[in-house]
């Protein structure tokens, strides 16, 4: 073989042996691709589908355009107290048995307004001071909040986001029943209203924030679900309008009259009480539906107050056991049980008696209590309902007349607050005091011989009289003012005179007062003293 040959035949062997290498290459390579994807196909979860994770920005916008959007509609509250109010009705509490059942109990239900904890405001000196909550609901200066913010207090002040000035707030009107107080402020511009959602519309699960000011933390924004709706506290009869939405947002002592908020930034209800072994926040608060609220609002700024009808009876709660027990002995499973007919009411004088079961109003089925309310509060004052009672097996309609709630039940829904007997009606003038005649027997004591006079019952705090030094007890005599350049001297014979005079004087007057005073309540001195003052802007 030639040289040539020999080199021609190396060649195609090693050719050959490097295709050989290549396919095998290819092969091998082709072998362990497919084992791998058959232990890929043999894993612990065959075609199953791997989570995305989604975009969390969204959610935490929403939740900050809201924020952005409501916050300059929250107010703060300042309240002040010139003394110790007595425990206010809207303050009750219900009690529950303690976890461990050993008989002791807690405090559950609580309102809050206290920045310091509890539900009354603390007292140094005699004086005491609260924060609450509320809402702009009119870009004209009304403010949604809860009476118990306001009940009792001598001065309002209202904060808003971004503004270090406090504004001073007036009542336009209360209503106790649902916890509910309209204020308004003047002097403050561009307000900005919140916008007001349906609370019909709101579903347990739905997304809810509260903002308000927590421990006195203005713009305070907090966040969690509905978790109940229509929550009531059965055994507090003054409560019995209130049909709470409940939330676990978290909400504190400061957040009463604040707003809870859906996800599109409406108001759906006015934050009021929270359970709580502690006072504070423990993952259930309670607030009052907007649709609720919104009906209040609208009586009180047309009329000042809310008037509702009642039929004047008491009646047990449908679901508690000797009630239920009450409605099966009389052979029905559901209506309202009566428990008591005042005596004078609209249903004692219909011929209602103690121990009837109400089954049905104006022809409709009552299955409880609310059944009934619902529609009798909502039947104008003068009207007449078909009530059907049961009595001793036997069923009889009753026409009764619905009368005025506070008139019939004064003590419950009137405030409480009954003059006693032959006790003179106490006048509020606008120096900031309220003043009474004098009696005889004080005249005597004090060996007045010229009749006249009027006594100061009560001091307004931060008031015009309260300047002058003027004290519960107080007689005053006569006041001095200047009367087209003149001087003048009016003397007091009566609260009339006090008006005659407040009518008279405008800002920036000079008055004097001629009072009696006595420094010791236990000594007889009395001491002639003289005040005097300029009138301020009105407070």
């Amino acid at each position: 073989m030639s040289f040539v040959d020999r080199v021609r035949t190396q060649k195609l062997l090693s050719f050959t042996l490097l295709l050989f290498t290549l396919c095998l290459g290819i092969v091998i390579g082709t072998l362990i691709n497919s084992g791998v994807k058959a232990a890929r196909d043999n894993s612990q979860a065959p075609g199953a589908t791997p989570l995305v994770i989604p975009n969390p920005v969204e959610l935490s916008n929403a939740f900050t355009q809201i924020a952005k959007q409501v916050e300059p509609s929250v107010v703060n509250i300042s309240v002040t107290y010139a003394a110790k109010p007595a425990r206010r009705s809207s303050s009750r509490r219900q009690t529950a048995p303690d976890e461990n059942e050993n008989g002791g109990g807690m405090d559950l239900f609580r309102r809050f307004m206290n920045p310091f904890g509890g539900d009354e405001p603390e007292m140094p000196g005699g004086e005491g001071k609260a924060l609450g909550s509320g809402v702009v609901v009119d870009a004209a200066g009304y403010i949604l909040t809860n009476n118990h913010v306001v009940d009792k207090a001598s001065r309002l002040q209202v904060k808003f986001p971004g503004d270090t000035n406090q504004y001073e707030a007036k009542v336009v009107g209360t209503d106790p029943a649902t916890d509910l107080a309209v204020i308004h402020v003047e002097g403050k511009h561009n307000l900005t209203p919140v916008k007001i959602g349906n609370s019909d519309a709101v579903q347990v699960g739905d997304w809810a924030m509260a903002i308000g000011s927590p421990f006195g933390f203005d713009a305070t924004v907090t966040a969690g679900i509905i978790s109940a709706k229509e929550r009531t506290m059965n055994d507090d009869a003054t409560m019995q309008f209130q049909h709470f939405l409940q939330t676990d947002a978290a909400i504190n002592p400061g957040n009463s009259g604040g707003p809870l908020l859906n996800m599109r930034g409406e108001v759906i209800g006015i934050n009021t009480a929270i359970a709580s072994r502690t006072g504070g926040y423990q993952g259930i608060g309670f607030a009052l539906p907007i649709n609720t609220a919104a009906a209040v609002y609208n009586e009180i700024i047309k009329t000042g107050t809310v008037t509702r009808g009642s039929i004047g009876i008491k009646f047990a709660i449908s679901d508690l056991p000797d009630t239920v027990a009450a409605l099966k002995a009389s052979g029905v499973s559901e209506g309202v049980f009566v428990d008591e007919v005042p005596a004078g009411g609209p249903s004692e004088k219909a011929g209602l008696k103690e121990g009837d079961v109400i089954v049905a109003i104006n022809g409709k089925p009552v299955h409880s209590g609310d059944d009934l309310v619902s529609t009798v509060t909502a039947t104008p004052i003068g009207n007449t309902v078909n009530l059907t009672v049961l009595r001793d097996g036997k069923r009889d309609n009753y026409k009764v007349v619905v009368g005025n709630m506070k008139q019939i039940f004064p003590e419950t829904f009137g405030g409480g607050e009954q003059n006693e007997p032959n006790k003179p009606e106490a006048t509020s003038v606008s120096f900031g005091m309220t003043i009474v005649p004098l009696s005889d027997r004080l005249r005597e004591t004090m060996d007045l011989k010229e009749k006249g006079g009027v006594r100061v019952q009560d001091v307004e705090a931060n008031s015009f009289a309260e300047d002058l030094k003027l004290s519960p007890g107080d007689v005053i005599l006569s006041i001095g003012y200047v009367a087209k350049g003149v001087p003048v001297t009016q003397p007091i014979t009566s609260v009339e005179d006090v008006k005659k005079v407040q009518a008279m004087l405008k800002t920036g007057d000079s008055v004097k007062l001629h009072t009696m005073h006595r420094d010791n309540p236990r000594s007889g001195a009395w001491y002639s003293v003289y005040r005097a003052g300029v009138v301020p802007n009105s407070r």
